[in-house]
């Protein structure tokens, strides 16, 4: 029912959408026409009034021996011009938006017509007179071309003129309620974003000064607004001009550039806007409404990660792709990133069916050509996930399903070693007897000298991961046991499943080519359980803001580059790597805590303040990119190194391995001290209650 009611409604928007379009089109036609009649009448005006100025402006002095080859060659004159104009598409821009390039092409399409003209009426005149008069008065050329020119550009720019000085009217009656904006950048952007400002109808923001580092433009102005000086003057201008917005258009700066430059504006407590990169240059889109707030990552410093897309769109076009915890943080944006390069079919795999069906909803509305499975399961399931890789046969997967809260898992250790380690096991056991080509595990810092079980779950799994590579390569994959914890029917009685481990048995070790590489990088920025959207809400709520400890930090990156290193470790694998992302310095998390708070608009510890609550279980101070004993490989990337995997025997872990799943199921033991064994890195910070 409540469709049959949308139908009609939708309908009549539908409809009424297509008149107005109508409409718009017929009012442009209408002013196209208008535009035309005028030309033809401006640049026959030009010359007529140039040679009447030429004799008095009497016409009644004008020669006939003039008069009548101008006007024999009007119709000529004037289709030529109609024919100039077109081909130079004066009829086709927004003169509301006229720049340089239209100017151009005005400029060039007077020349052309001059020079016809002249040549034109010159030989018109050698004809109707028999060669007695050569030409027509120099001064009728002239100031016909001039006339001409001038006529053509002043209907093409003065609507763009009454607009800036209404604009500029408008603005100075209402100043007293309009937004007083700061500019930085002098550049291309920045004279875009002025020009926008100032031409939108709507706009309540007055640019009122420009700040630019190039001193050969201190003191001078753009269209209106003077250029007041440096980065070194921004505090003092601000207080000067009363501002409270600052609009940062440096697309070109380099990362620590514009973190110098956002430090000082954050200090002011005006509301930051920045233009996100020079694509937007190059394309063409910078306007107001495509700045962004100033977001913490912009204090970061550190140029964003560079990938070779054209090796990823290669590595996944027609590929069947598997994402394993497909719903969350990085998995979400592995399938959106994934999605654009053309898979030939995208599986998104998570025990959460919540987030699976958002990004579901979201990849089928933006590509609907994309062959998207969605499917509910747990890696911890044997069956399931044995029965995913072998009903859909993916060709690569991104392992993402992990548990990553450190607390959470300090309180329950036995979860993180079902789901981080045995999980990876049988997800890596599922790809490689179902022939699977590559498998990428998203692993973390935090597997480097763990002092927490979540820490010291992914160290687990990067050691599955070496296990199988070292295994295959030797062609010893037989020796890979099949792990699963329920084998018994409540009646007690053992059962096979599904007759995977005849499978096993049936092990062609040549025929296993399935590469296990991990990928390794820190704290995510907006990631579910970050700090930032948890110190966001805190300032919303005025507060306090809670810091572990004053000295803690953490190395940070996007989302979207910690997805990017993942594709790049994707086509740069060859079996058995740990890819690690340079992350540039480490940031304190009490100063990432302040600057958020002062790109909120208040000020640490007087509107909102900060409070020190002490580490949390299983928490240290700062994170390790590698172990001590681990080596460093360059990639053809700068910022992607591989780590030499530290060697252990592979028999011993896997028995040990076994014995910690028993010990996770069954829900006995201290598990800490029979990880401490296995990850001889972990030295956990608490021991279990």
């Amino acid at each position: 029912m409540k469709n049959k009611m949308k139908n009609p409604e939708r309908k009549k928007s539908i409809r009424n959408n297509q008149e107005r379009k109508s409409w718009l089109k017929r009012n442009w036609q209408l002013i196209d026409i208008g535009l035309i009649l005028y030309d033809i009448g401006a640049v026959n005006c030009s010359f007529f009034l140039a040679l009447w100025f030429r004799f008095d402006c009497q016409y009644s002095m004008i020669p006939e021996l003039y008069l009548q080859p101008f006007f024999k060659f009007v119709p000529v004159y004037t289709l030529f011009c109609a024919a100039v104009f077109f081909y130079f598409r004066l009829y086709k821009s927004i003169w509301r938006f006229a720049s340089y390039n239209e100017l151009a092409r005005v400029l060039a399409s007077a020349a052309v017509v001059s020079i016809f003209h002249i040549m034109g009426i010159t030989i018109a005149c050698q004809v109707l007179w028999n060669g007695n008069i050569h030409r027509m008065p120099l001064s009728y050329y002239a100031f016909g071309i001039v006339l001409q020119t001038v006529l053509l550009l002043a209907v093409r720019f003065s609507y763009r003129f009454i607009l800036l000085i209404w604009g500029i009217k408008r603005k100075g009656d209402g100043s007293a309620c309009a937004r007083r904006v700061m500019l930085i950048g002098a550049g291309a952007a920045g004279q875009i974003i002025l020009r926008d400002l100032n031409e939108a109808k709507e706009s309540t923001e007055q640019v009122c000064c420009i700040i630019d580092d190039n001193p050969d433009k201190w003191g001078r102005f753009i269209d209106g607004v003077p250029v007041v000086g440096g980065r070194d003057d921004i505090l003092q201008n601000v207080e000067k001009y009363h501002i409270e917005n600052i609009l940062v258009a440096i697309p070109s700066a380099s990362a620590e550039q514009k973190r110098d430059i956002l430090n000082i504006c954050k200090e002011t407590g005006c509301e930051l806007k920045i233009l996100p990169g020079m694509y937007q240059l190059a394309n063409g889109d910078i306007t107001v409404s495509s700045m962004k707030e100033a977001a913490i990552e912009d204090l970061l410093g550190r140029e964003p990660i560079q990938i070779n897309l054209e090796d990823v769109f290669q590595y996944l076009n027609g590929k069947t792709i598997l994402v394993t915890g497909g719903g969350g943080s990085i998995g979400s944006e592995l399938c959106r990133q994934i999605a654009r390069h053309k898979p030939k079919q995208m599986i998104i795999f998570d025990v959460y069916e919540n987030n699976a069906y958002e990004i579901q909803q979201e990849l089928r509305a933006k590509y609907p050509e994309l062959d998207l499975k969605v499917l509910i399961g747990s890696v911890r399931d044997s069956r399931r996930i044995n029965r995913v890789f072998a009903e859909y046969r993916p060709q690569v997967v991104y392992h993402a399903a992990a548990h990553k809260h450190v607390p959470l898992m300090e309180d329950s250790p036995r979860e993180a070693i079902k789901n981080n380690a045995i999980g990876t096991y049988k997800t890596a056991y599922a790809a490689m007897m179902n022939g699977c080509k590559r498998f990428v595990l998203i692993s973390t810092d935090k597997a480097v000298n763990p002092t927490n079980i979540m820490g010291a779950s992914k160290r687990l799994c990067e050691m599955v991961i070496q296990t199988f590579d070292e295994k295959i390569k030797a062609g010893r994959a037989i020796e890979l046991p099949l792990l699963y914890a329920h084998s018994n029917d409540e009646d007690g009685s053992m059962r096979k499943i599904e007759n995977l481990e005849d499978t096993v048995a049936r092990i062609n070790a040549d025929s296993v080519k399935t590469e296990f590489v991990a990928v390794r990088f820190g704290n995510v920025l907006g990631s579910n359980g970050s700090v930032i959207p948890f110190f966001k809400k805190q300032i919303a709520a005025g507060g306090p803001v809670t810091v572990t400890h004053p000295d803690i930090v953490r190395y940070f990156m996007t989302i979207s580059e910690a997805v990017s290193l993942v594709l790049q470790a994707g086509t740069y694998a060859k079996g058995g790597e740990i890819f690690v992302l340079d992350m540039g310095e480490p940031v304190k998390i009490d100063a990432l805590a302040k600057n958020l708070i002062k790109l909120s608009g208040y000020k640490p510890n007087i509107d909102i303040k900060i409070e020190y609550v002490g580490l949390r279980p299983g928490e240290k101070l700062y994170e390790e990119k590698l172990m001590e004993e681990e080596g460093m490989k360059t990639t053809p990337n700068h910022l992607i190194h591989i780590g030499c995997p530290i060697p252990f025997d592979t028999d011993w872990f896997l028995m040990q391995l076994k014995e910690l799943m028993d010990a996770s199921y069954g829900e006995e033991g201290d598990i800490r001290k029979l990880v401490e064994k296995v990850v001889e890195t972990y030295k956990p910070l608490r021991e279990e209650v």
